[in-house]
């Protein structure tokens, strides 16, 4: 049995996108606009969960909506296909079971932070920043602690009341 809520398929295997969706996302051209750019950014953000790094990720596309003018390039086409793909194709998110340990993994490139909160070896959600102004400037370590710390304020009625375990490299 599963239901279908807000665009998501709820099963015992876990959480899912619903394939009408993905078929929606898929179809979507190539943005010409601002306006297309923000309306797939719209789009693929209400499924960020399911994307390790998005925030990161779409930073290209991200960066389009400033005012200083829309200016289409090679980097934004490899995005929003990458982004695309990655949508139309993702991961059965696992139920949280809260007899269970969580676990979160954080990362940090340049541009951006994540974290996974994992059960058993299986995602249970995702979470992804692009950093702007100083956040930019801090050292790897200063970005990796501050996804560990975004990632606890995120998932913390998850997290609250039990002992978790915090993975970093």
């Amino acid at each position: 049995m599963q239901v279908d809520y807000l665009g998501h398929l709820i099963s015992h295997e876990g959480v899912q996108v619903d394939p009408t969706k993905t078929r929606a996302m898929n179809e979507w051209p190539t943005p010409t606009t601002v306006k297309g750019v923000r309306g797939f950014l719209g789009l693929a953000g209400y499924y960020r969960k399911f994307v390790s790094g998005f925030g990161g990720i779409a930073a290209p596309l991200t960066q389009l909506l400033t005012k200083e003018g829309f200016h289409w390039s090679a980097e934004a086409t490899t995005t929003f296909n990458w982004l695309k793909q990655a949508l139309v194709s993702p991961p059965i998110l696992r139920l949280p079971d809260f007899t269970q340990a969580f676990i979160i993994e954080s990362d940090a490139c340049g541009v951006g932070i994540g974290a996974i909160l994992i059960q058993e070896d299986h995602p249970v959600a995702f979470y992804s920043e692009a950093l702007k102004g100083s956040a930019l400037n801090l050292s790897t370590y200063e970005k990796e602690m501050l996804a560990i710390v975004k990632a606890i304020c995120k998932w913390r009625t998850y997290l609250l009341g039990k002992p978790f375990i915090v993975r970093t490299d």
